[in-house]
């Protein structure tokens, strides 16, 4: 059993009220309007708070280039965001999926230097991670955009799309090849700033769900980046750890993408479970009906709490977590699928109403089954883990 800590509850309770006031409804504005909250008002509402959100997960007392980042405080309030919406926990000002590739494997000058930007709330700062390209999704070892070194430079060519807010981000952690017959030895990453020349925003994507953040596709032309903002150094892949260093930032986003799953599912199963409580005749077999299948629909949840926590909890301590983060990735989308539509077949008319959260949850969770990896490839790293097959 996990004991939360005084500054985790606070917290907690601190994104209920929020998420009540503030999340939700800014959540259904964007979906409406199919644009990502405004910067200023949803910097003022969530990071100047009490002292902020932001500033309580990477603040002082951690410190940016500190490894022990507390994540399962980080991925219980990740959930907790996503149940009141997801896509507005996206936009929310952070490294977003930036962070776990610098934590994992930036030296710590670049821990340094690129998270501590977000200890000053002076104004709102993100950061990103491009991997996706026209020709590679969840077959990572496809990529195309290319790195060449010039001098005390690298040289970036390439198109990254799907990237989550890379069009407002200080930075993007971009995923680029040496040369693609290298195969997955040729995988560098590097850090590029905004405001680099050569890089480009040239489309913010239009969604189908998950609008309470920008994704966008962004092109690198002749784009020189420091050998500084090669991500671990020089050091890190003459050991040919490239294509692992990506898989290893996967190995914590996999969990956090189940982590915000749960929270939408246990969205979905508390609309249904207070409409059966209140619409339902007190008696009948209609409502026992109805109540046996969100009790099923929450032992599938709390399963999938649990394995996205071991995933963690493996990660933490040092030890390998590719499986689990797969086998949480790979059981979390049916489950919480069910759980939308069992919702929906309760609710009936009064469900699919535009303006009510479980229509567009409908269409939010599809991410889920896509993003980080989709399902076909959790079994192919679940498959190779079991076999004992080398993963580079």
């Amino acid at each position: 059993m996990i004991e939360l800590d005084a500054k985790t509850l606070a917290m907690m309770e601190e994104i209920r009220s929020l998420g009540r006031t503030h999340i939700r409804p800014m959540g259904l504005e964007a979906d409406r309007t199919a644009t990502a909250p405004p910067v200023d008002h949803e910097f003022y509402l969530i990071c100047t708070r009490q002292g902020g959100l932001v500033s309580k997960m990477i603040g002082a007392d951690e410190g940016p280039t500190a490894l022990d980042w507390k994540p399962v405080r980080n991925f219980l309030i990740g959930e907790e965001c996503a149940y009141w919406d997801r896509g507005v926990a996206l936009s929310l000002p952070g490294p977003g999926l930036g962070g776990p590739a610098l934590r994992n494997t930036g030296t710590p000058e670049q821990r340094q230097r690129f998270l501590s930007i977000f200890e000053d709330h002076s104004k709102a700062r993100w950061g990103a991670m491009a991997m996706t390209e026209p020709e590679a999704g969840s077959d990572v070892a496809r990529i195309k955009t290319r790195a060449r070194k010039d001098g005390d430079e690298w040289v970036l060519n390439g198109q990254k799309m799907f990237c989550s807010n890379s069009a407002r981000a200080d930075w993007v952690v971009v995923w680029a090849t040496m040369d693609p017959a290298l195969g997955r030895s040729g995988h560098r990453a590097f850090v590029v700033e905004r405001g680099t020349p050569g890089f480009q925003i040239i489309k913010v994507e239009h969604k189908m769900g998950s609008r309470g953040y920008e994704t966008a596709s962004f092109v690198l032309e002749d784009c020189h980046i420091p050998a500084d903002n090669l991500l671990g150094g020089e050091a890190f892949y003459e050991a040919k750890k490239g294509f692992k260093a990506s898989m290893a930032t996967f190995n914590m986003t996999r969990p956090l993408h189940t982590a915000h799953g749960v929270g939408m599912g246990r969205a979905a199963h508390d609309f249904a479970l207070d409409f059966v409580r209140n619409e339902y005749p007190a008696q009948g077999r209609r409502r026992q009906r109805a109540l046996e299948r969100l009790a099923r629909i929450r032992r599938g949840l709390h399963t999938a709490r649990l394995m996205y926590l071991n995933a963690v909890w493996l990660a933490k301590n040092g030890q390998s977590n590719a499986m689990e983060a797969s086998y949480a990735k790979m059981y979390s989308p049916p489950v919480i699928l069910e759980a939308v539509s069992a919702a929906l077949d309760i609710l009936g008319e009064a469900g699919v109403r535009n303006d009510k959260m479980l229509e567009k949850l409908y269409r939010d969770v599809k991410i889920l089954d896509i993003g980080e990896g989709t399902q076909q490839v959790q079994r192919h790293v679940v498959a190779r883990q079991m076999l004992k097959f080398p993963m580079d």
